[in-house]
Protein backbone atom coordinates (compact mmCIF):
# COMPACT_ATOMS: atom_id res chain seq x y z
CA UNK A 1 0.00 0.00 0.00
CA UNK A 2 2.78 2.65 0.69
CA UNK A 3 3.90 1.97 -2.86
CA UNK A 4 0.58 3.58 -4.22
CA UNK A 5 1.19 6.51 -2.17
CA UNK A 6 4.77 7.05 -3.74
CA UNK A 7 3.23 6.87 -7.07
CA UNK A 8 0.39 9.11 -6.42
CA UNK A 9 3.04 11.56 -4.51
CA UNK A 10 5.16 11.19 -7.51
CA UNK A 11 2.08 11.66 -10.29
CA UNK A 12 0.92 14.77 -7.79
CA UNK A 13 4.64 15.99 -8.00
CA UNK A 14 4.84 15.96 -11.92
CA UNK A 15 1.62 17.65 -12.12
CA UNK A 16 2.85 20.48 -9.79
CA UNK A 17 5.94 20.93 -12.79
CA UNK A 18 3.69 21.05 -15.41
CA UNK A 19 1.44 24.03 -13.89
CA UNK A 20 4.74 25.58 -12.54
CA UNK A 21 6.26 25.63 -15.52
CA UNK A 22 3.33 26.90 -17.99
CA UNK A 23 3.52 29.84 -14.90
CA UNK A 24 7.27 30.54 -15.40
CA UNK A 25 6.40 31.17 -19.62
CA UNK A 26 3.79 33.08 -18.93
CA UNK A 27 6.06 35.40 -16.75
CA UNK A 28 8.67 35.18 -14.11
CA UNK A 29 6.83 36.97 -11.62
CA UNK A 30 3.78 34.72 -11.62
CA UNK A 31 6.02 31.69 -11.87
CA UNK A 32 8.15 33.07 -8.75
CA UNK A 33 4.45 33.76 -7.18
CA UNK A 34 3.27 30.15 -8.25
CA UNK A 35 6.73 28.38 -6.62
CA UNK A 36 6.54 30.54 -2.95
CA UNK A 37 2.65 30.74 -2.21
CA UNK A 38 0.83 27.41 -3.30
CA UNK A 39 -2.75 29.12 -3.07
CA UNK A 40 -1.63 31.87 -6.05
CA UNK A 41 -0.52 28.41 -8.28
CA UNK A 42 -3.82 27.37 -7.21
CA UNK A 43 -5.74 30.16 -9.01
CA UNK A 44 -3.11 30.73 -12.15
CA UNK A 45 -4.27 27.06 -12.60
CA UNK A 46 -7.71 27.60 -12.44
CA UNK A 47 -7.89 30.91 -14.48
CA UNK A 48 -5.07 30.83 -16.78
CA UNK A 49 -3.51 27.78 -17.15
CA UNK A 50 -4.30 26.77 -20.86
CA UNK A 51 -3.64 22.84 -21.72
CA UNK A 52 -5.90 20.33 -23.49
CA UNK A 53 -6.16 18.20 -20.45
CA UNK A 54 -6.21 20.84 -17.86
CA UNK A 55 -8.85 19.80 -15.13
CA UNK A 56 -7.09 16.31 -15.20
CA UNK A 57 -3.86 18.08 -14.27
CA UNK A 58 -5.42 20.07 -11.74
CA UNK A 59 -7.01 17.11 -10.38
CA UNK A 60 -4.23 14.70 -9.96
CA UNK A 61 -2.26 17.56 -8.70
CA UNK A 62 -4.44 18.03 -5.42
CA UNK A 63 -6.41 15.02 -5.38
CA UNK A 64 -3.03 12.97 -5.74
CA UNK A 65 -1.25 14.64 -3.41
CA UNK A 66 -3.59 14.59 -0.61
CA UNK A 67 -4.27 11.11 -1.36
CA UNK A 68 -0.86 9.58 -1.49
CA UNK A 69 -0.01 11.49 2.24
CA UNK A 70 -3.23 9.97 3.44
CA UNK A 71 -1.98 6.55 2.59
CA UNK A 72 1.52 6.87 3.75
CA UNK A 73 0.52 8.71 7.12
CA UNK A 74 -1.79 5.61 7.80
CA UNK A 75 0.84 3.15 6.46
CA UNK A 76 3.30 4.71 9.51
CA UNK A 77 5.88 6.02 7.07
CA UNK A 78 5.48 9.26 7.57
Amino acid sequence: MPALGFILGIASLVCWVIILADAFKDSILKGLFGLLCGIYLLIYAILEFDHKNKWIIILVWLIGGGAGSAILRSSNIF
